[in-house]
């Protein structure tokens, strides 16, 4: 371990107030802790571009922002008594080190401004500042107030971006005063962990996934059986109490256990092995869908910066649709599908393709309408031409997910979850294991990267941007085309 990755830092702070077998592991088995996924880089990148921008709020700051460590912290104490904002300055105090986003000149003292990529002040933020003041200050800066900087979400993009309308700016001082007291204490057992030759064994919880969700969790998790009492169906509270008290398995809640009637459903498969199958719930589910039945998912991307005119801070951008189409009772089904091309806004050409393809009558049926439905709302909004059509065919929409969210069929397969990714290979056996693309996430990072490009800069090839289209289709294909097999098992299964 180098002199920088024995520091104690901000995030390892975070990281003891979390879990303290975790922050054991970062110091003396690192290697165990695996490297970001594509999602955790995608929201490290996007906090760069939020940090550099906020810089653009102190025409006269000076940016310390260097890979070189020694040169950092020399050039951040000679610089304070220029009194000018400070970018990037990093301090350290015996064990301690941090490096602040922004130091603004207060007088005698000095103003600290922490940035933020997320839409709101959380509690983890006020611990965040709170470590980096007591730092701060043991280094011997004096700090006067304390600064979140966040992104403003009602922001509206209209031509080149605003800094000083996109972020907001709260005062925090008083929240980390109080906060800061606690950090000696908390500091010294925390010492006393890192410095332990021995892991401390801490038992797993909520805390695994709060604030953060953790990366080591999967082999922490490990020794739990399948169907364990964490996939217990809305859990909460009942699923720590069976796990404290030493129940594993959902099958092992005893009888008398009180349970609601969709957990009893989950309880009683979990002991017979056997689904569940509401025959009457289904046939009426079913009796709701009126022909030509068209299968709709959409695929969406986000970024916290807005990229066209008209969009909000992480406002979902629709890029692709799939839709399978069945016209009469016993004929095949019709696919048609949409994935824009090139870097302009793809909204305009999305909704365009979409209303040629949906007719004026039949059920449109999707899997967790909330979101395509709000999609459409605001397509409507952007473009009011489209609104009538948007209102008659958001009345249409029908939510597969409703037979499972109410039980009406329910497999011990599905872990205590109605998602289509479980739903889909308990119900028939298929699942999207095996594709190259096999969630939303993925589908909207790899979109993003043929449309924008990489962050570093690299160029997309002819052959990446068509094999990951070809990749999109299938997998936003089989969206669709899932939902078709779902409904023909519900059938049979129903009858």
């Amino acid at each position: 371990m180098n002199g920088y990755e024995a520091l104690f830092t901000k995030s390892k702070y975070l990281i003891g107030l979390q879990c303290p077998k975790y922050l054991w592991i970062m110091f003396h088995e690192k290697h165990k802790i695996p490297e970001a996924d594509e999602q955790a880089q995608h929201k490290f990148e996007q906090g760069n571009l939020v940090g550099n921008l906020a810089k653009s709020l102190w025409k006269n700051g000076i940016d310390l922002k260097t890979e070189n460590f020694i040169k950092n912290l020399e050039d951040s104490r000679s610089l304070l008594k220029l009194k000018k904002p400070l970018f990037e300055a990093a301090f350290t105090f015996e064990r301690l080190y941090s490096r602040a986003d922004i130091l603004e000149p207060n007088r005698n003292e000095w103003n600290f401004i922490e940035v933020k990529s997320s839409t709101e002040v959380k509690d983890v933020h006020i611990q965040d500042i709170a470590f980096q003041k007591y730092c701060y200050e043991k280094a011997g800066l004096k700090i006067k107030k304390c600064f979140i900087l966040y992104i403003n979400n009602e922001y509206i993009k209209k031509g080149k971006i605003e800094p000083k309308n996109l972020f907001l700016k709260k005062e925090v001082t008083k929240e980390v005063l109080e906060e800061e007291k606690l950090i000696p204490e908390r500091l010294k057992e925390m010492f006393k962990v890192i410095d332990s030759k021995e892991n401390p064994k801490k038992t797993i919880g909520k805390h695994c996934d709060d604030p953060y969700e953790c990366p080591l969790m999967d082999d922490c998790w490990s020794f739990l059986p399948e169907n364990n009492v964490f996939n217990l169906y809305r859990g909460g509270k009942k699923t720590i109490e069976l796990f404290e008290s030493g129940i594993l398995a959902i099958k092992d809640i005893p009888e008398q256990y009180e349970l609601h009637n969709n957990q009893k459903i989950q309880h009683n498969c979990e002991k017979t092995g056997k689904p569940y199958i509401n025959k009457k719930g289904i046939k009426d589910f079913l009796k709701t869908l009126k022909y030509p039945l068209y299968f709709m998912d959409f695929e969406t991307y986000n970024t916290v910066i807005p990229l066209y005119d008209g969009l909000k801070p992480y406002q979902n951008i629709p890029f692709q649709f799939s839709l399978h189409v069945i016209n009469k009772k016993g004929y095949k089904q019709e696919h048609y599908s949409f994935i824009a091309e090139g870097s302009d806004d793809p909204r305009k050409a999305f909704i365009e393709n979409l209303k040629k393809n949906i007719g004026d009558k039949g059920s449109i049926i999707v899997y967790n309408k909330p979101f395509e439905q709000a999609r459409l709302k605001e397509l409507a909004k952007l473009f009011p031409k489209y609104s009538k059509w948007v209102e008659d065919i958001n009345k249409r929409i029908i939510d597969l997910l409703m037979p499972f969210r109410a039980f009406d069929y329910y497999n011990p397969k599905q872990e205590g979850s109605c998602s289509i990714k479980k739903v889909l290979p308990a119900l028939t056996g298929k699942s999207y294991e095996g594709m190259e693309i096999a969630n939303g996430g993925d589908a909207s990072l790899d979109y993003l990267y043929i449309t924008h490009g990489s962050y570093d800069g690299t160029k997309v090839s002819k052959e990446e941007v068509l094999k990951i289209r070809e990749d999109l289709e299938k997998y936003c294909g089989l969206d669709t085309e899932g939902m078709v097999w779902i409904l023909e098992k519900l059938k049979e299964v129903s009858e």
